[in-house]
């Protein structure tokens, strides 16, 4: 190959990982917190800008955030997730929507939801973090079946979660 096709080739390499680059989303941006828990209380926690993925794949999650995560597959196996700022890639890319709802100013129960883009059921480890109990306590997630979403509902207001140990079922 000659100087001109490569200097082509490693300019259309650059400006092609640069654009997808741009999709990345690594952290969130700091925002205050608040979650009723009944009519006259409610919990309020000023969040830093921190990293959605807190450790390899393990992805931590507030109530209020909808997010993508990419998963890279290989042998059916998740290898890898990353958070994006848009759905670029349905066929591997999950979505979660974490929320509370309220009313009358009080907690009427939490709400992830989390589709699945794969052919094969979806799982995952949950553990949570709840206003007025210390520590995290880990919670039955149910799997998600292929090309579907899942909702999963708790009555207690729930600070954060932590989902790990992304795989698919048999």
């Amino acid at each position: 190959m000659n100087k001109s096709k490569k200097l082509i080739l490693l300019l259309f390499l650059f400006v092609f990982k640069f654009f997808f680059a741009q999709n990345d989303n690594e952290y969130r941006e700091a925002f205050t917190l608040k979650l009723a828990v009944d009519s006259t209380t409610f919990y309020q926690q000023e969040v830093a800008r921190s990293k959605y993925l807190v450790k390899d794949d393990i992805l931590q999650i507030y109530p209020g955030e909808h997010i993508f995560i990419e998963a890279e597959v290989k042998d059916n196996k998740i290898q890898s997730i990353k958070v994006v700022k848009e759905n670029i890639n349905p066929a591997k890319t999950i979505e979660l929507e974490f929320s509370q709802d309220v009313s009358g100013r009080q907690n009427k129960g939490m709400m992830l939801q989390v589709s699945n883009p794969f052919d094969k059921l979806l799982n995952y480890d949950a553990m949570m973090n709840v206003v007025g109990k210390k520590g995290w306590f880990k919670t039955s997630i149910i799997p998600i079946k292929p090309k579907l979403r899942n909702f999963e509902l708790w009555s207690k207001t729930i600070i954060t979660l932590v989902l790990d140990n992304w795989r698919f079922e048999s």
